[in-house]
């Protein structure tokens, strides 16, 4: 007679579990390294229109000195884009967009 038995033994178990440790030790690190680099690329292309805007309303009005809340009351910007723009860190100064 012969004693049949389904199912894994501790070793396949522990193989199979360290595998997933090890894709699970690879793919973390490298989400975490995305979501950084996409908020740096965000950060970039928002600056990027707020140049665009001021500059589109320093030529408009000659205006040497804009701020987030002229180009709010021009309505160049809403106040939903310069709130993310101050949570971002990103100031005007002179009429040039700096990002902190």
């Amino acid at each position: 007679m012969k004693n049949k038995k389904d199912g894994f033994t501790l070793i396949e178990m522990t193989v199979v579990l360290f595998i997933i440790s090890l894709l699970i030790l690879i793919i973390v690190p490298n989400i975490s390294g995305q979501k950084k680099h996409a908020n740096k690329i965000h950060i970039h292309a928002m600056s990027t229109m707020i140049q665009g805007q001021v500059d589109a309303l320093s030529d408009e009005t000659n205006n040497k000195n804009i701020d987030f809340t002229d180009l709010i009351s021009e309505g160049y910007l809403t106040d939903k884009q310069v709130k993310q723009a101050e949570s971002d860190g990103i100031k005007i100064e002179n009429n040039k967009v700096i990002e902190d």
